[in-house]
Parts: structure tokens; sequence; C-alpha cells
């Protein structure tokens, strides 16, 4: 392993979980956002991760995690029954956004807690290399 790949595999999940809060705390702001400018309701938003490997001498090294795409979450809306509502159909139903906001806040603490294990992992790779180069001094 080179001296640093543990750190840039570090850095590019700090990265990933950062983009996942985001999407999250997106998903909660539109939670009841019945009309967005494509038209319809706002669909949740999840991110696709792939693991990035790198080949190296005839053999393939994990070298972190990359973002394939910010996807639709396919699942089927929330229908209410609010005939009074400016955006309800013919028989009254109000079609909501397919977030789920405790679904959200576990998804949440839950990248959270990732982005704190990456965030010590990377503080003790990096505190290695300080001892390290300590020992070359003495």
């Amino acid at each position: 392993m080179k001296m640093f790949q543990a750190m840039d595999i570090n850095a590019s999940a700090l990265g990933a979980q950062r983009l996942r809060i985001d999407l999250i705390a997106a998903n909660i702001a539109n939670a009841n956002s019945t009309r967005t400018p494509e038209g319809g309701p706002y669909r949740r938003k999840v991110p696709v991760f792939a693991e990035n490997l790198q080949t190296a001498s005839g053999q393939i090294a994990l070298s972190g995690v990359r973002v394939l795409a910010v996807a639709d979450d396919p699942s089927p809306f929330r229908m209410v029954y609010d005939p009074s509502h400016p955006d309800a159909n013919a028989e009254g139903y109000v079609f909501y956004p397919n977030v789920n906001i405790v679904n959200e806040m576990v998804n949440l603490m839950e990248a959270g807690r990732a982005y704190e294990a990456n965030v010590t992992a990377f503080n003790l790779s990096k505190e290695i290399f300080k001892a390290a180069l300590s020992i070359g001094r003495s």
C-alpha cells in the first residue's frame, strides 16, 4: 500500500458521505413539496456509490469510493385525500413526495457516523505518518 493511499481512501469516503448528507437534507426540506418545476411532487434523491478500483502490477486494489449518480427513488408517492388542496386531482387526492422523515433521520445518523469514522481513520493515518517522521529525526 502506498503511503498516502489510506488517506486518499478516507478522503473519497468523506466526500461521498458529505454528498449523502446533502441529499438527505434536500429530501427532508422537500418532504411536503407537491409541485416542482418539472411538474408533480418532489421525488426522493439517493446517491449511487461504487468502489473505485485500481490495477497495479496485475493486482486489483481498492482506492476509495466514487459517486456514480444521484438517482430518483422509484417508490410510489404518498396519496392524501385533501380536496381543498390546490394540487388535488379530480378525485380529491394530493400526491406527496416519497420521503419518509423517520427513514431520512436514520439515514442521516448513519451517514454522520460513517463520516466521523472516516475522519477518525484519516487522523490516525496522519498521526502514524507524524510518528514515522519523528523516528527518522531521532
